[in-house]
């Protein structure tokens, strides 16, 4: 039996194992997907087991999108442009890591049926799926990109991969379109981000890359300021959704079933 897993930390909060279990059975697939609360020091233990296919493929969460990429022995463009990788499988003798959280942004935001070209938009946190965010924007064509994070100079660092972005001081704000909290602050019901949600005026677009919980306060306090708001669910399945792809050579779907699934 074939072995898949999510590696993060924190994990409790991720439905990937709901999700792939799900399509496993559908496609008559003999295989398990799992989660483990890692520490940076065990990545090394599973890449290792990858290379000698005791796992079949890994997806990989917070915080450690770039931790694994020193182990792997080849990146994707798409892993090599954002330093960022989410899947790893072995081929060919070699590991590889992947990044599918692009295309998933790129394709909830269709879903969502909202126009990012020629919008400016406003990203909180520099970690993680920030740097696929960036990329994914600047090929719907945003006008322009702006960034804070608590740590500046994780921001800056942003800014060596993304010449065009702007870096605003955390707690500062501006005016935007869209703005997306690509930050951990939401996953406890309790967290609040300190934002002035008054100052934008209404009809926004704030977007969460969190999708469990459902509604973060950050979602819900834009919305009682007359604002347009979306978790990040259908990223979260349109990137599984690649992953599921290139472990098992075939497209599972989406459908109805499948996005309640995770309500």
């Amino acid at each position: 039996m074939k072995k898949y897993l999510v590696i993060g930390n924190p994990i409790e909060h991720s439905l990937s194992p709901i999700l792939h279990d799900h399509w496993l059975k559908e496609n008559n697939i003999d295989a398990i997907y799992d989660k483990i609360k890692l520490d940076e020091g065990e990545i090394k233990n599973i890449i290792y087991d990858v290379k000698k296919e005791k796992i079949n493929g890994v997806n990989v969460t917070v915080p450690f999108k770039k931790a694994v990429i020193p182990f792997l022995d080849e990146l994707s463009p798409e892993a090599k442009d954002t330093q960022s990788v989410n899947t790893i499988y072995f081929q060919d003798g070699i590991t590889i890591g992947h990044n599918t959280d692009i295309a998933g942004f790129e394709l909830a935001i269709k879903y969502a049926k909202y126009d990012i070209s020629n919008k400016k938009v406003f990203i909180l946190g520099a970690g993680g799926v920030a740097p696929s965010i960036i990329y994914a924007l600047n090929k719907m064509k945003a006008s322009k990109i702006i960034l804070t994070n608590r740590t500046k100079e994780k921001a800056k660092n942003l800014k060596v991969l993304f010449k065009d972005i702007e870096i605003l001081d955390w707690g500062e704000t501006i005016d935007f379109d869209m703005i997306i909290n690509a930050t951990s602050i939401g996953l406890k019901n309790e967290d609040s981000l300190k934002f002035d949600y008054s100052a934008n005026g209404p009809n926004k677009f704030f977007y969460d890359v969190i999708y469990n919980p459902r509604e973060t306060l950050f979602l819900k306090r834009a919305k009682l300021f007359g604002n347009r708001t979306e978790n990040g669910k259908m990223m979260f399945i349109y990137q599984a959704h690649q992953a599921f792809t290139i472990w098992h050579k075939l497209m599972p779907q989406i459908n109805d079933e499948t996005i309640k699934l995770l309500d």
